[in-house]
């Protein structure tokens, strides 16, 4: 999928926030806008009929919470892997909770809170399908992931560069993609391939192959620079581990016989 260029990106993002008069700079304190995704059920889905259901979407509300703001101030925003650098560096959202995944390159450009949660990426594939037991099978086939995913690229680079790559916008799209046969696999988080796999109508059809292939420490995207809003996130997360509501969050959006880790310990700020 072609990547529009930044310059574009910032020009409609600007137009954006001069329509609407609201920036993550705080002008507005009536609403705080946040970035989560749209389309993982069991870590950010918009609903039918407007309403927002996921772990991510547990956790941005109780932050948001304990910064001084109701449920009905809060104005989430969809973004995509490949664009929540730029929403941060354009003042679009005050923070990213979107299965945001901390590594040094991503770093570079945002300063991160948490980490919150830890996954693990794993293959999905459909049900019937027994010739893909583990990554390097993926070799001789074709792997589905979202354009700007860490995934994909540990995937080609380490366990499997023979394998044929397609990346669309969004998981959903790969779903698609791996229920009509035009890819073999999907690839990503445990968490969310368990959400797809579980998703009303989908019972099943698919099945995570168990793979650990990386280990996913989520965190709190902010702008470069924001280090007050990150510790008051990060004291907003330690307080929801402690008052039993993060462990909540997890069986309420993962089901009871999801394996999770205890929530991690918080690494990010001073």
């Amino acid at each position: 999928m072609k990547v529009p260029q930044a310059g574009a990106v910032a020009a409609v993002i600007a137009l954006a926030l001069t329509a609407s008069g609201c920036g993550a700079g705080g002008e507005d304190k009536g609403t705080l806008p946040i970035g989560i995704k749209f389309d993982q059920p069991g870590i950010g889905m918009r609903e039918t009929g407007g309403t927002f259901t996921g772990f991510d979407v547990d956790v941005a509300t109780y932050v948001a919470k304990e910064l001084g703001y109701s449920p009905e101030q809060i104005e989430f925003k969809q973004v995509l892997s490949n664009d929540r650098e730029l929403l941060l560096q354009y003042n679009e959202v005050e923070f990213v909770v979107a299965s945001y995944s901390i590594n040094e390159k991503r770093k570079e450009k945002v300063d991160f809170a948490g980490p919150y949660f830890v996954a693990h990426q794993d293959l999905l594939t459909r049900a019937n399908d027994t010739s893909i037991t583990k990554a390097e099978d993926l070799n001789s086939k074709t792997m589905c992931s979202v354009t700007g995913s860490t995934s994909a690229e540990n995937l080609k680079k380490n366990l499997a560069p023979k394998a044929a790559l397609l990346e669309l916008g969004g998981y959903s799209d790969c779903i698609v993609a791996l229920q009509e046969g035009r890819v073999d696999a999907m690839t990503t988080d445990n968490s969310i391939l368990a959400g797809y796999a579980a998703r009303k109508g989908n019972e099943g059809k698919f099945k995570l192959t168990g793979q650990s292939l990386s280990n996913e420490n989520y965190g709190i995207g902010v702008k470069k620079g924001e280090k007050d809003l990150q510790r008051k996130i990060n004291e907003a997360l330690k307080k929801m581990v402690q008052d039993g509501s993060w462990e909540a969050a997890v069986k309420k959006n993962f089901g009871a016989n999801y394996k999770y880790e205890p929530a991690p310990a918080i690494t990010t700020g001073s």
